[in-house]
Protein backbone atom coordinates (compact mmCIF):
# COMPACT_ATOMS: atom_id res chain seq x y z
CA UNK A 1 0.00 0.00 0.00
CA UNK A 2 1.49 3.46 -0.92
CA UNK A 3 2.29 5.87 1.87
CA UNK A 4 2.56 8.73 -0.60
CA UNK A 5 -0.28 11.76 -0.70
CA UNK A 6 -0.76 14.91 -3.00
CA UNK A 7 0.75 18.60 -2.08
CA UNK A 8 0.00 21.75 -3.74
CA UNK A 9 1.76 25.36 -2.61
CA UNK A 10 0.59 27.88 -4.24
CA UNK A 11 0.46 31.64 -3.94
CA UNK A 12 -1.26 34.71 -5.44
CA UNK A 13 1.16 34.66 -8.73
CA UNK A 14 1.76 30.69 -9.01
CA UNK A 15 1.75 27.43 -8.04
CA UNK A 16 5.15 27.08 -6.09
CA UNK A 17 5.08 22.83 -6.21
CA UNK A 18 2.56 20.26 -7.69
CA UNK A 19 3.93 16.70 -6.30
CA UNK A 20 1.87 13.78 -5.94
CA UNK A 21 4.73 11.35 -4.43
CA UNK A 22 4.74 13.33 -1.57
CA UNK A 23 5.57 11.05 1.69
CA UNK A 24 6.19 13.51 4.55
CA UNK A 25 5.82 17.45 5.14
CA UNK A 26 6.78 19.16 7.68
CA UNK A 27 4.96 22.51 8.26
CA UNK A 28 5.80 25.71 11.29
CA UNK A 29 2.44 26.17 12.35
CA UNK A 30 1.60 28.37 15.24
CA UNK A 31 0.92 25.59 17.29
CA UNK A 32 4.47 24.08 16.69
CA UNK A 33 6.22 22.40 14.17
CA UNK A 34 3.55 19.55 12.43
CA UNK A 35 4.47 16.88 10.63
CA UNK A 36 1.73 15.41 8.31
CA UNK A 37 1.96 12.16 6.83
CA UNK A 38 -0.57 10.12 4.58
CA UNK A 39 -3.90 9.61 6.47
CA UNK A 40 -3.39 12.21 8.68
CA UNK A 41 -6.72 13.93 10.61
CA UNK A 42 -8.26 16.84 8.97
CA UNK A 43 -6.82 19.71 9.33
CA UNK A 44 -6.50 23.78 8.86
CA UNK A 45 -4.07 26.11 10.13
CA UNK A 46 -2.48 29.27 9.94
CA UNK A 47 1.03 29.46 9.00
CA UNK A 48 4.23 31.30 10.76
CA UNK A 49 7.84 32.26 9.32
CA UNK A 50 9.50 29.14 9.03
CA UNK A 51 10.97 26.25 6.66
CA UNK A 52 8.61 23.93 4.79
CA UNK A 53 10.13 20.91 4.42
CA UNK A 54 8.97 18.30 2.06
CA UNK A 55 10.12 14.61 1.65
CA UNK A 56 9.53 12.69 -1.43
CA UNK A 57 10.05 9.46 -3.72
CA UNK A 58 11.84 12.27 -5.60
CA UNK A 59 14.35 14.05 -2.85
CA UNK A 60 13.75 16.62 0.08
CA UNK A 61 13.01 20.00 -0.70
CA UNK A 62 12.79 22.74 1.59
CA UNK A 63 10.72 26.25 1.43
CA UNK A 64 10.82 29.55 3.59
CA UNK A 65 7.78 30.78 4.18
CA UNK A 66 6.64 33.79 6.08
CA UNK A 67 2.89 33.57 6.71
CA UNK A 68 0.59 31.43 5.09
CA UNK A 69 -2.73 28.60 5.63
CA UNK A 70 -2.12 24.91 6.05
CA UNK A 71 -4.82 22.50 5.12
CA UNK A 72 -4.61 19.20 4.57
CA UNK A 73 -8.35 16.83 3.87
CA UNK A 74 -8.15 13.37 2.05
CA UNK A 75 -4.90 13.21 1.57
CA UNK A 76 -4.29 16.26 -0.26
CA UNK A 77 -2.31 19.36 1.44
CA UNK A 78 -2.69 22.69 0.06
CA UNK A 79 -0.57 25.53 1.54
CA UNK A 80 -1.76 29.43 0.37
CA UNK A 81 0.90 31.99 1.09
CA UNK A 82 2.02 35.36 0.20
CA UNK A 83 5.23 34.55 0.54
CA UNK A 84 7.46 31.97 -0.04
CA UNK A 85 11.15 31.10 -1.50
CA UNK A 86 12.98 27.47 -2.60
CA UNK A 87 15.44 27.83 0.21
CA UNK A 88 18.45 26.58 -2.23
CA UNK A 89 16.90 30.04 -4.44
CA UNK A 90 17.59 32.34 -1.48
CA UNK A 91 20.65 34.51 -2.43
CA UNK A 92 23.08 35.29 0.60
CA UNK A 93 22.38 39.27 -0.38
CA UNK A 94 18.54 38.99 -0.62
CA UNK A 95 18.91 37.01 2.93
CA UNK A 96 21.20 39.79 4.27
CA UNK A 97 18.39 42.43 3.07
CA UNK A 98 15.40 40.45 4.52
CA UNK A 99 17.15 40.03 8.26
CA UNK A 100 18.42 43.75 7.97
CA UNK A 101 14.51 44.92 7.06
CA UNK A 102 13.00 42.37 9.96
CA UNK A 103 15.58 43.74 12.16
CA UNK A 104 15.06 47.38 11.57
CA UNK A 105 11.20 46.29 11.94
CA UNK A 106 11.68 44.58 15.38
CA UNK A 107 13.58 47.51 16.61
CA UNK A 108 10.76 49.61 16.19
CA UNK A 109 9.28 50.35 19.87
CA UNK A 110 5.62 51.39 18.49
CA UNK A 111 4.44 47.87 17.20
CA UNK A 112 2.71 45.50 19.03
CA UNK A 113 3.59 42.43 20.76
CA UNK A 114 2.10 40.10 18.17
CA UNK A 115 3.63 41.61 15.33
CA UNK A 116 7.24 41.61 17.49
CA UNK A 117 6.36 37.99 18.20
CA UNK A 118 6.12 37.01 14.37
CA UNK A 119 9.04 39.67 13.30
CA UNK A 120 11.32 37.99 15.89
CA UNK A 121 9.94 34.51 14.60
CA UNK A 122 11.51 35.73 11.33
CA UNK A 123 14.75 36.46 12.03
CA UNK A 124 15.26 33.37 13.79
CA UNK A 125 14.68 31.40 10.86
CA UNK A 126 16.52 33.42 8.47
CA UNK A 127 19.31 33.12 10.88
CA UNK A 128 19.16 29.45 10.84
CA UNK A 129 19.09 29.03 7.35
CA UNK A 130 22.90 28.21 5.82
Amino acid sequence: MSEEFKIEIVNPEQSILSKEDVTEVIVPAYEGEMGILKDHISIISYLKPGIIKVNSKSGEENFYVEDGIVEFKDNNLSILTSSIFNVNDISDGKKAEMLKSAEDASNNTEISDQAKFIIDQKIEVLKSIN
